[in-house]
């Protein structure tokens, strides 16, 4: 197995939560650190030990423990906004790595329970801490408390929130250049032309005037 299938394998037996515990922004950069040999197997506390078993499974190493350092493994959670408490910041629309909370700037926003991964990441980035997290899964756990067609879902609503963001990014940074570039323009035609460089200017358009004629 090449370097390349050998990540996505990887990739493929993580539960997408996206959530970053591992130490790593995403899924992804998780795999291919293991892949790379980077990083030990028991970093993912969604997967918890069944996820543990399954890595050892792929790369041929032992099954370890769940590292604590990076959480602890447990029933899956759902955020839920008090909608008396929201004040439509849109903050956590940004945080929320598979887009499934909704709203708009200054409305209250909501989370679809379905597409909630139980990240987490909505939790920090809530300025007036109305959102809470509640267990919906008990006593399940880790894969037991997931599935891999969820998980499937979850990637796939991540690799859109990835190209929205860098669209979103690719025109800022368009609309920061056009402005800028409207700024200048008005500026640099005002700026007087040293007279030796007019006389060559003038000279090229007689020229051009006598060959029209």
């Amino acid at each position: 197995m090449n370097t390349a299938a050998f990540i996505a394998a990887i990739d493929a037996a993580l539960p997408q939560t996206q959530c970053t515990r591992c130490g790593y922004p995403d899924c992804r950069a998780y795999a291919q650190a293991i892949a790379e040999d980077e990083a030990p197997i028991n970093r993912c506390p969604p997967g918890g030990a069944q996820g543990i078993a399954r890595l050892a499974q792929l790369t041929g190493r032992p099954a370890l423990p769940l590292d604590p350092a990076n959480g602890t493994e447990g029933p899956r959670r759902l955020a839920v906004i008090d909608e008396g408490g929201c004040i439509g910041c849109t903050l956590c629309l940004k945080a929320c790595p598979v887009d499934c909370i909704v709203g708009g700037p200054k409305r209250m926003h909501t989370v679809v329970e379905g597409l909630c991964t139980g990240c987490e990441l909505c939790i920090p980035a809530c300025p007036v801490d109305c959102i809470q997290l509640i267990d919906v899964t008990a006593p399940r756990t880790g894969w037991d408390a997931w599935s891999q067609p969820a998980a499937e879902e979850a990637r796939v609503r991540y690799a859109f929130h990835r190209q929205r963001q860098e669209r979103d990014q690719r025109e800022h940074d368009e609309r920061l250049a056009a402005k800028a570039r409207s700024t200048v323009a008005p500026t640099l035609s005002a700026m007087p032309v040293p007279d030796a460089k007019r006389a060559v200017i003038e000279a090229a358009l007689a020229r051009a005037r006598a060959r029209k004629s």
